[in-house]
């Protein structure tokens, strides 16, 4: 059995993004080029054998929204789009994206996800202070449920 989880994101983003974060966010959504310098999530940490068979941590950068194709287990499309937002009234950033994601992968897209939480738009936020980021669903559950971010750090299904 696998522990695979489809991660839905649908939010509007402030028109606050420094250049250097938009460049990173679009690498994040595997639409553009690795940037030089990591300022949101700034650690790739993965194990692997070095040359003696001894583990031993290296940084691998890796987009963590970056999935296109077809999904292994959820079906469907992976995606990710960040559009300019265009219609008079609304300024900002328009962020869509469908991935699979795994459990090992929650403390490192939470970094990424968290961020977005302190960009997302007002109307993202809950009464109680939590943002609202889209949903998430175990692979083999049918409904999913909401995806938020409280105090800063996203609140992941157990």
């Amino acid at each position: 059995m696998a522990d695979m989880f489809e991660l839905m994101l649908a939010l509007d983003l402030r028109d606050e993004l420094s250049a250097g974060e938009l460049t990173e966010l679009r690498w994040h959504l595997g639409a553009g080029p690795q940037p030089e310098t990591f300022r949101i999530v700034t650690e790739f940490p993965v194990v692997v054998d070095d040359e003696d068979g001894e583990f031993v941590i290296e940084d691998h950068p890796e987009p963590l929204l970056g999935q296109q194709g077809g999904g292994y287990k959820v079906g469907g499309a992976l995606v990710s789009v960040l559009l300019r937002l265009q219609d008079p009234g609304q300024e900002g950033w328009a962020l869509t994206s469908r991935q699979e994601i795994h459990p090992d992968d929650f403390e490192r897209t939470g970094e990424l996800l968290s961020w977005l939480a302190a960009k997302a738009s007002e109307r993202h936020r809950g009464s109680g202070g939590e943002v609202h980021l889209g949903w998430i669903r175990f692979y083999e559950e049918r409904l999913p449920v909401p995806l938020v971010v409280r105090d800063g750090a996203v609140v992941w299904p157990s």
